[in-house]
């Protein structure tokens, strides 16, 4: 086992996302193995980033950082399979939906260091927004290994562990419903007879740069939308029919759906 060594657990989206950006930064496919139980997409990421499949015996016996990468549903399976092999210097980084540490904590040996966090699917662009939260026994060190680690596909805070779920369906989902309003938003051009690649094209530059000003100007959304909406023009026009459809309650419910649901996940058994 050494110190620099990694051992992703899942090969799925979130798994290769974290796996290209560690590449991208600071390691070497040397540094990195890939515990995935698929065959056909253990090569996948072997052609595309040269890093080893093994199972997860031979993984923790490489790797002192285990990041648990698979859904929430598949959790369980793999703690019994890391319960045999993880040792007291191991440290446990899990990007888990939902699944809180002590859950991690239990089926693991006493004491093991448990970070948990929620990147979104940015991360493959570099551009994720990551939450990350100690177990019981992780130290500041193991904290700011994590931070570091997450930093190579993005933004990284520390928050409470009880604010996850919380964040999981606001960024950790978040995405999805960026796309879902822009994929609305094509559609509405094409209604209005525009062709579907320029709605596309006008559709996403205004989402980027729309992004931009809000990281980049300090100004609150409120601040920003009302400086687009003139009175009796085309903005307020479609701003009172988004507030008529009830789309802003709408949003709340759908992430208030998403905290609730991230909390289920986490409670199976």
């Amino acid at each position: 086992m050494t110190t620099d060594s990694i051992a992703v657990l899942g090969g799925g989206k979130i798994g290769e996302a974290l796996l290209s950006g560690l590449l991208r930064g600071t390691h070497t496919a040397s540094d990195i193995v890939v515990c995935e139980k698929y065959p056909e997409r253990a090569s996948q990421l072997f052609d595309a980033y040269g890093v080893k499949s093994v199972d997860v015996a031979g993984a923790l016996a490489q790797a002192r950082i285990a990041i648990i990468a698979v859904k929430p549903q598949d959790i369980d399976a793999l703690l019994a399979e890391l319960a045999t092999v993880t040792t007291a210097g191991h440290l446990i980084i899990s990007v888990a939906a939902g699944v809180p540490t002590w859950r991690i904590e239990r089926a693991l040996p006493e004491a093991t260091a448990v970070v948990r966090c929620m990147p979104n699917t940015p991360a493959l662009v570099d551009e994720a927004m990551t939450a990350v939260a100690g177990g019981s026994h992780a130290s500041e060190a193991d904290l700011a290994v994590a931070e570091s680690l997450l930093r190579a596909v993005g933004r990284v805070v520390r928050v409470p562990e009880s604010s996850l779920d919380a964040v999981t369906a606001l960024s950790g989902s978040g995405p999805a419903y960026f796309f879902f309003l822009v994929e609305a938003m094509i559609d509405a051009g094409i209604l209005l007879g525009l062709p579907r690649t320029l709605a596309a094209e006008l559709i996403v530059q205004t989402a980027v740069g729309a992004a931009t000003m809000l990281r980049d100007s300090g100004e609150h959304p409120v601040q920003l939308r009302e400086a687009v909406t003139s009175p009796g023009g085309t903005t307020i026009a479609a701003i009172r029919e988004l507030e008529a459809h009830g789309v802003r309650a709408a949003l709340l419910a759908a992430i208030e759906a998403a905290a609730r649901r991230s909390k289920e996940l986490g409670e199976a058994q």
